[in-house]
């Protein structure tokens, strides 16, 4: 065996030789010495750019308003919440657009629409955008708690798909399009026009994150430095909208223990919570919903 492993080529790798039972694979007699050399240099170039890169790390947001009497917080779900590159006076120009856009409510697009009553309700019971944003169950087309504008498009899909209960399933497909997503539609085209901007002016990406159920986010691959985090557009919350603008400095020590110690935490000026009165960063800027415009 011995002997007929000593002097064996392998293609691409070299020549083989035993010693002391052991098979030793010469590399070097493989490549040229160009080729090894620009290899070696390569492979020093990753190292020391993982030695000198920027470290990382997570921030960890968490948004919680008033409920009741303002004394049991609960999380601000299913909301997004944005980080942008800079101090508040280094974006003020874009803090001042963001401030002074006008606000739609939804009810009052959805009014302008000539939307009924109960698909008004339908959307706010669920604080929903579009229709898109939850089932629309058998309750919902059917006897007195029916929708209108769901009733008709089942009655056109029943006769298109031939049952009644595909057609529920299917009924986006005959409801008008300013119906399903028109608000929701709206409200990303001005926000583009906002990520644009900022993008832009700080020559940097703006990131993203959604709440989940208990208000709860992280934003990931933070570099140390200071930001702004806010939620661009108004959130209707009852009869007011929250706008959060809130300046964040970012040090390599927070990145290194965001994980572990306490989240970023904003509010709205109703939160008495006690377990939330110390922690509190930031508080949203409240403002009153406008009036719907008389629609004739």
């Amino acid at each position: 065996m011995t002997k007929y492993l000593e002097g064996l080529s392998i293609h691409n790798f070299g020549s083989v030789r035993v010693e002391h039972g052991v098979m030793v694979i010469n590399i070097f007699r493989a490549f040229p010495k160009r080729t090894l050399c620009l290899a070696l240099l390569a492979s020093f170039a990753v190292i020391a750019t993982a030695q000198t890169s920027t470290p990382t790390g997570v921030i960890r947001l968490r948004v919680r308003v008033a409920s009741g009497d303002g004394t049991k917080a609960k999380g601000l779900a299913r909301k997004r919440f944005f980080l942008i590159k800079g101090s508040l006076d280094q974006n003020k120009g874009l803090m001042q657009i963001i401030e002074q856009r006008p606000v739609v409510s939804r009810d009052c697009f959805y009014r302008s629409l000539g939307a009924s009553e109960a698909l008004i309700a339908w959307l706010k019971e669920s604080d929903c955008e579009s229709i898109y944003c939850r089932e629309v169950e058998l309750k919902d087309t059917e006897g007195a708690t029916a929708v209108p504008e769901f009733q008709h498009a089942v009655a056109v899909g029943e006769k298109e798909f031939g049952s009644r209960e595909l057609a529920r399933k299917w009924l986006a497909v005959n409801l008008a399009d300013n119906l399903r997503s028109g608000f929701y539609k709206q409200q990303q085209q001005g926000l583009q026009a906002i990520l644009t901007q900022a993008e832009q002016q700080s020559n940097a990406k703006v990131m993203s994150v959604m709440t989940d159920r208990n208000g709860t986010a992280y934003f990931t691959d933070i570099e140390p430095g200071v930001y702004v985090i806010s939620n661009i557009l108004p959130t209707e919350m009852g009869a007011a909208t929250e706008l959060w603008r809130c300046e964040v400095k970012v040090t390599a020590g927070d990145l290194a223990s965001a994980t572990r110690e306490k989240p970023y935490l904003l509010a709205d000026p109703g939160n008495k919570d006690p377990k939330d009165k110390k922690n509190i960063k930031c508080v949203s800027v409240e403002r009153p919903l406008p009036a719907c415009p008389q629609v004739h």
